[in-house]
């Protein structure tokens, strides 16, 4: 498994070189680096001095890049889906629709983004993934879509259980699945070892974003008040998907008191030098010192959320039955309890030096 490197920050801060500097920084070391951009663009193979394609390439030692073609993609995953459904299904019908056909809607391009970091991370060739992407809003939200999923299947599952609908239907899926289905279905739908894989995949992703030494954001800034402000908004965002930032790359600035307790490395001035950037960058090897995002005390029942950037009145918590949401940074979160502390109410909520701290009775 890699560790992967995402970096967030304003348009225009110096994500994209930042990106190039560390995975040649990362490179040098001896790690088996794959840079991945999701910029359409030539600019990204013009600031990294090579071309990219659509397909892994060398451009050095330890070092590969590739863009991320999303009508590529999107050909390729329908491709690997008609396969499933040949496997699957007596008659098949989606061969009848060809990947060439289809054109991309608003979200398909951050399903896909994620799929191909979760695959070039299975496959075993790389240490680390460097990876150039929007970092704003969207990045986070595609960061969060495990445990997006994770919710809804989880929360539905619940629902649809429970209710008379289910129990009216069921008896009637089996025999149904048996006429459609190639090797028919036996047990609950909720069982079937098709989605519990799902499932598991999902659950994995999950696990990644939360562990510091898989997945990790830096902020990148300039000085100005405005990229300041829009950093910091996304630094607080990210605790909304547990995802760890472990420090901030200051591109010509000095602002180290805007972000404490983060460390901050700031940036030289472009010289043409690659190197004098690189010898600026962090020790990404080391495990981060950064603050979690959640932290749990059973011995006084009380769950402290770091949510910095953002004041009191920015954040609504709210509790329906057993589970609790925090609403911050045009993100809700569903927090997920330990089992010591689930179906128990809050009792109280304070807001306090950056952490938001909830008591349960």
């Amino acid at each position: 498994m890699a560790l992967i490197l995402t970096f967030l920050g304003k348009g225009g801060s110096g994500r994209s070189t930042c990106a190039i500097a560390t995975a040649k920084k990362l490179s040098a070391q001896g790690q088996r680096v794959l840079l991945v951009t999701e910029d359409a663009g030539p600019g990204f193979g013009m600031l990294l001095g090579h071309e990219v394609t659509a397909i892994p390439a060398s451009v050095s030692a330890n070092l590969s890049v590739i863009q991320l073609q999303f009508a590529h993609l999107l050909e390729q995953n329908w491709e690997q889906l008609k396969k499933l459904e040949a496997q699957y299904l007596r008659d098949p019908f989606f061969k009848a629709v060809y990947g060439q056909e289809l054109s991309l809607l608003p979200g398909m391009d951050q399903a896909l983004t994620l799929n191909s970091l979760r695959e070039y991370d299975a496959c075993g060739d790389y240490d680390v993934i460097v990876h150039d992407g929007p970092g704003n809003q969207a990045s986070l939200r595609m960061w969060g879509m495990p445990a997006g999923i994770d919710w809804y299947f989880r929360r539905f599952k619940q629902v649809f259980q429970a209710s008379q609908f289910s129990k009216a239907v069921m008896p009637f899926v089996q025999p149904l699945a048996g006429a459609v289905l190639s090797s028919g279905m036996s047990g609950d739908v909720f069982d079937n070892p098709d989605v519990q894989q799902g499932t598991g995949l999902v659950g994995q992703g999950i696990a990644a974003v939360k562990d510091p030494m898989r997945v990790r954001a830096y902020l990148v800034s300039r000085g100005d008040e405005i990229a300041i402000a829009t950093t910091r908004y996304l630094w607080g965002a990210a605790q909304q998907i547990e995802m760890t930032v472990a420090g901030v790359l200051l591109n010509q600035a000095a602002d180290t008191q805007s972000f404490e307790p983060l460390p901050v490395y700031v940036l030289p001035a472009p010289t043409g030098d690659w190197q004098e950037l690189i010898d600026a960058l962090p020790d990404y090897t080391a495990r981060p010192s950064a603050p979690a995002p959640m932290e749990v005390d059973l011995s006084t029942n009380t769950v402290r959320l770091f949510l910095p950037s953002f004041e009191k009145s920015q954040i609504q918590l709210t509790q329906y039955g057993p589970e609790v949401t925090i609403e911050a940074g045009d993100q809700r979160r569903n927090l997920a309890l330990p089992k010591a502390l689930q179906g128990r109410s809050v009792t109280g909520a304070k807001f306090q030096a950056g952490y938001l701290i909830l008591s349960f009775g």
